[in-house]
């Protein structure tokens, strides 16, 4: 019990590290806003002409309402579904590794501009793309899965992915440092999971409990916002919209703290190396916790 305090007190001061980094570079939050961008062009681009021309299997592609079995489904749409599923992979990695590029080279005090961690993403263009056909052909299994029973299928479909999302942790920074395949990848990220999952999780925890003062300010500003609807209605529509602009900028701080976490975690579980922006107690008492 002590020692998954001290894990998650340890990723509480990890996160706390990687929001300085984060201040002391703040191009680097450009990388997770263009990859949300992109992500929403994606699902535009699929979702729009299935309105048009097929819109009772939109709730099924945005994964709403009832779930249909899969025999109840063309086979067209399981090829449109795999094609959604590695355009959308293939962006989110491809500035996941543009900012985890970008992190490594911040942490041995070579900052980087937004436009060379593109560069090198792009030079990682093969493994990228091979990733995310790998992770496209796992996601629309686990939707197959899902789709053949309500509740089992559902439940299975959860554990599974669940496993398949750890057991990836480190995936992409291991595509972007060692430029192996995506299988080897896997194997690569479950051995240098194997020292740090206590890392890892205390690390995603930790980041929650740091930004959870920045969540309840918006709760309660949105809460603001809607109370004074009626009575005020220009300002409570004001701060409604104020609510979600904060709503999305701090979902793009998280999305960076992650990443840049999971750069910190993979420099010192694969060479000892500990970022000079980062406190070196704060990794070495975490990782001697495992030991």
């Amino acid at each position: 019990m002590f020692r998954l305090f001290d894990r998650f007190s340890t990723g509480f001061s990890a996160a706390r590290d990687c929001w300085q980094v984060l201040q002391e570079d703040k191009s680097l939050l450009a990388l997770p806003f263009l990859s949300g961008v992109s992500c929403l062009a994606v699902l535009a681009s699929f979702a729009a002409p299935l309105a048009l021309l097929r819109p009772q299997f939109l709730t099924t592609l945005l994964q709403e309402g009832d779930a249909i079995r899969p025999e109840q489904v063309p086979l067209w749409f399981w090829a449109m579904l795999f094609a959604f599923y590695f355009f959308n992979y293939a962006v989110i990695y491809f500035f996941n590794a543009a900012l985890i590029h970008c992190a490594l080279f911040h942490f041995r005090g070579m900052p980087l501009s937004v436009t060379d961690g593109l560069h090198a993403a792009l030079r990682r263009i093969p493994q990228i793309l091979a990733w995310a056909l790998v992770s496209a052909t796992v996601g629309l299994l686990l939707r197959m899965i899902e789709n053949a029973n309500d509740k089992i299928g559902r439940l299975v479909s959860a554990l599974l992915g669940t496993t398949w999302t750890v057991l990836t942790y480190f995936v992409v920074p291991v595509l972007v440092v060692e430029r192996v395949g995506p299988l080897q990848a896997i194997g690569r990220s479950a051995r240098i999971l194997k020292d740090t999952w206590g890392e890892a999780l205390g690390g995603r925890v930790g980041i929650s409990w740091f930004l959870l003062p920045f969540w309840i300010l918006g709760l309660c500003t949105g809460a603001l916002g809607f109370y004074l609807l009626h009575s005020v209605p220009a300002l409570g529509a004001a701060l409604i919209g104020l609510t979600i602009l904060y709503a999305l900028v701090l979902g793009l701080v998280n999305s960076a703290l992650e990443t840049i976490l999971l750069s910190a975690l993979y420099l010192y579980a694969t060479q000892e190396e500990v970022p000079d922006s980062m406190d070196k107690k704060v990794l070495k008492r975490a990782f001697e916790a495992t030991s």
